[in-house]
């Protein structure tokens, strides 16, 4: 970066909800801080001005899951000096990454009234399954305050600290009773990666697995605690595919227990 100058910054969009995207607006009072240190260049969620690239930092949000699109990341790789995937579907494949498990063609014609219209690639991928990737921001949507703190070390030239462990951390901080051991609930905690602060446990709900496998997650431990609490192998199967459903270790493991 030019001392003195405001690196620019790029919010991409490809197939998804936005929802990861708003994260930066739900900044509230910091937007205020990071826009005092950023300029933000291309961002059609919240202004149509469009400054040109190439860009000093990218945010990219969805999955890729078009021959379009799949074009379209190189052009967006090329004009980033640094990039950062934001998301499930940036990172996994997103809820979309479901078709992978099936021929998409078969319920095109379901969904759709003039199928014939629909141009799309048979599975959803992440956008590292096409390009080179700085960074990985997980969630669905993401924590804002993780996209500050990348945001904020990418400015500092410094490591972003963001956890790599459980969520089941996160629940003990906050004192929550487990949902598992008090209620029998088939709970993704254990190998799912913290950052959403462990909202659903916290409503004594078990978690979905938002925020993707942690660091080095025993799936097959987890399972089998499922299996001993009488958890149907089509629900097993059915917890690993959520949000996160195409990631490696998520989707090694649901297939285990595919009918």
């Amino acid at each position: 970066m030019v001392p003195g100058k405001k690196p620019k910054l790029a919010v991409w969009k490809f197939a998804s909800c936005d929802g990861c995207q708003l994260s930066l607006l739900d900044c509230e009072d910091e937007l205020l801080t990071v826009t005092g240190e950023v300029h933000i260049a291309n961002f059609p969620e919240a202004s149509r001005a469009v400054v040109r690239g190439p860009y000093d930092l990218s945010l990219v949000e969805g999955s890729i899951t078009t021959s379009h699109d799949a074009e379209r990341i190189h052009k967006i790789r090329r004009a980033s000096k640094f990039l950062l995937t934001i998301g499930a579907c940036a990172t996994a494949g997103g809820i979309q990454a479901l078709r992978n498990f099936t021929n998409v063609k078969e319920f095109i014609s379901i969904v759709y009234a003039n199928p014939e219209y629909i141009e799309t690639l048979n599975k959803s991928t992440p956008i590292a399954d096409h390009i080179s990737v700085d960074y990985e921001l997980r969630g669905c949507p993401i924590s804002k305050y993780q996209l500050l703190e990348v945001i904020s070390a990418y400015l500092n030239g410094r490591r972003p600290v963001i956890p790599t462990y459980s969520v089941c951390q996160e629940c003990k901080t906050k004192g929550n009773i487990c949902v598992m051991v008090a209620t029998g609930a088939p709970c993704m905690g254990p190998v799912t990666q913290a950052g959403c602060g462990a909202i659903c446990p916290s409503y004594n709900r078990a978690c979905y697995g938002c925020f993707g496998p942690k660091e080095t997650p025993n799936t097959g431990s987890l399972a089998a605690r499922f299996e001993h609490l009488k958890v149907s192998k089509g629900d097993i199967m059915r917890a690993f595919r959520g949000f996160n459903a195409y990631a490696e270790p998520f989707r090694r493991e649901s297939e285990a227990y595919e009918k």
